[in-house]
């Protein structure tokens, strides 16, 4: 009784500390922040990279904020007709896991003062809790088109874009002024939040503002394309940011006669960091003159290991959650109960397969799961490419394939390409056991990534920032089975902790789609079949690296570390 007492004392305590006006380290701005599956505020990799590390600072008792937006109407919710995505929208009630604080600040927009709220959700961690703040615009007083601009995540055209973020970068700064909470460092998560910077230079009273601001911001980009990188007309962006913009700004904040917000955010951060070693090389061929240092992402080990391996972890390295480093030692684990984890946490996956896919999977067959946003450069119609072969593999060695993901509603080729797999799976009917699951959120995640027997990636190099779903999937003793890019470079083993596709970069910097496709279909055949089916104690070795080598690293808090030594307290 007294042991509760002191959780729920504790816990109390951290609740109200994250309420109250202590110093905060950091602020962390995101356009989205995956906290829930209940809370559709995230669409994909980025938001969930964000929850992640806002879990971390949690856990390692990091003063801390995050600041992100409210959409009442989600991102959307997927639906597959004969293939093809539908997108429906979402029906949530923020008061149902948050608190609308009373506060509420405005920003200018094209002269218009735009009412903005905050939704506020305590994050509780092991070591602390953190609060986590949604702007909301969706209030009386504003006009129909200003209580829209939070709705929904990416969703508009560039004017609605750019309304978005006027609202996460200067509404954040100043909802955080009004509520007396001052960072030491403001962290922009990707160029969405880069707005906030001429907030802070317009509040600075230094001799040197734009220096003073560069010294308090701190700034990771995330996309290898450059396409990726939201940009503005010039008479678009004067017109919407109106007074925000003195003349010593418009000197400093146009690249190529465009406002683009990642160079905003590399002009005014004094540390600049690309979220894996590859990707920064990249980066800086992107961004010439910037210092970027590389921080390669994480996950929280936590959220995203299944409660067998939970268990099984706890039994033999107790402490891991706190120092998740401490997963090396796990090779001694005994392999049937490596096995037993895993074949748990499979029959799970499998069942939610069987019940809601109108097809039967056997838990005894090797599964390849793959689940991705749908997007051209991450190919996820390669498997299924020489269909005759894939079959011709299956005659010999019995699998099973899931996929899931989504494509962004405007992205019309990315539809296409679920549709084009979805069509596919149709054609291996009788022969290959197949699904494509439907509103791949982070509940189905955790299915997936632990439930697989293999985690299959396929992008085009080097068009891979980090990637972190094969290092979920290296969490329940999933071996990966990648192009050499983003993070899979450095986790990258062979027949250790995984298998490569294709050549290695220092051979061929960008992939050939030959060449993959037949070291894919020939590792497939030759190695991976048939180590799992013939030599279990081998693919066990191989479950066994995937945990010591690569969940105790590529892991938040350990990322987390690396920020506050790199980026934030150098």
């Amino acid at each position: 009784m007294e042991k509760n007492q002191r959780k729920k004392d504790d816990a109390e305590d951290k609740r109200v500390r994250a309420k109250s006006k202590e110093p905060t380290h950091v602020a962390y701005f995101s356009m989205e922040i995956c906290l829930d599956a209940k809370i559709p505020t995230y669409s994909g990799g980025l938001g969930v990279l964000a929850g992640d590390m806002l879990r971390s600072f949690a856990d390692l008792g990091v003063a801390a904020v995050g600041v992100s937006l409210l959409y009442k109407k989600g991102y959307f919710r997927q639906k597959f007709q004969e293939g093809y995505q539908i997108e429906e929208l979402v029906d949530w009630k923020p008061e149902d896991y948050m608190e609308l604080l009373k506060e509420k600040i405005s920003v200018e927009i094209e002269g218009r003062e735009v009412s903005v709220g905050a939704w506020r959700y305590l994050l509780e961690g092991r070591e602390n809790t953190i609060p986590v703040l949604f702007l909301d615009t969706d209030f009386n007083g504003n006009d129909d088109l200003d209580r829209g601009i939070t709705r929904q995540l990416y969703a508009g055209d560039q004017h609605h874009r750019l309304a978005q973020e006027i609202v996460l970068g200067v509404g954040g700064a100043r909802m955080l002024e009004k509520l007396g909470i001052k960072p030491e460092k403001y962290h922009m998560n990707e160029g969405h939040s880069t707005l906030l910077t001429l907030e802070l230079y317009k509040r600075s009273k230094a001799a040197n503002p734009i220096e003073d601001v560069r010294q308090r911001c701190v700034f990771t980009t995330h996309t290898p394309v450059p396409a990726g990188h939201d940009k503005f007309q010039r008479e678009l962006a004067e017109r919407m940011l109106g007074s925000l913009l003195d003349a010593r700004l418009k000197r400093e904040i146009y690249f190529e006669d465009m406002l683009n917000l990642t160079y905003l955010g590399l002009r005014f951060s004094e540390r600049i960091n690309g979220v894996a070693k590859k990707h920064t090389e990249v980066s800086k061929g992107m961004f010439p003159g910037y210092q970027i240092e590389s921080i390669t992402n994480g996950v929280h080990s936590s959220y995203w290991t299944s409660k067998p391996f939970h268990k099984l972890f706890g039994k033999y390295v107790p402490g891991w959650e706190d120092e998740p480093s401490s997963l090396r030692y796990m090779l001694n684990i005994p392999n049937n109960e490596v096995w037993s984890a895993h074949m748990t946490s499979k029959e799970a996956l499998l069942s939610y397969v069987n019940d809601n896919c109108g097809v039967v999977m056997d838990p005894k067959v090797f599964t390849i799961g793959f689940a991705r946003r749908a997007t051209a450069y991450k190919r996820a119609e390669l498997l299924f490419a020489d269909m005759e072969k894939l079959k011709s593999i299956a005659e010999k060695y019995r699998i099973q394939i899931i996929y899931g993901g989504k494509a962004h509603q405007d992205d019309g080729e990315g539809k296409r390409i679920i549709k084009k797999v979805i069509d596919d799976m149709e054609g291996l009917r009788g022969a290959i056991p197949c699904c494509y699951l439907e509103e791949y959120d982070v509940d189905v995640a955790k299915l997936m990534v632990s439930g697989v027997d293999l985690w299959l990636n396929t992008p085009m190099r080097p068009l891979e920032a980090s990637g972190t779903s094969g290092m979920k999937a290296a969490h329940n003793g999933v071996p990966h089975f990648s192009v050499l890019d983003g993070w899979w470079l450095e986790g990258h083993v062979e027949n250790i902790t995984g298998w490569s596709i294709g050549t290695h970069p220092d051979k061929s910097p960008e992939s050939r789609t030959d060449e993959d496709l037949q070291d894919l279909y020939s590792k497939l055949e030759y190695v991976i079949l048939p180590t799992y089916y013939e030599n279990r104690s081998e693919w066990i070795r191989i479950m066994k690296h995937a945990i010591a080598v690569n969940a105790s690293f590529f892991n938040s808090h350990r990322m987390v570390r690396e920020y506050i030594q790199k980026s934030y307290f150098k």
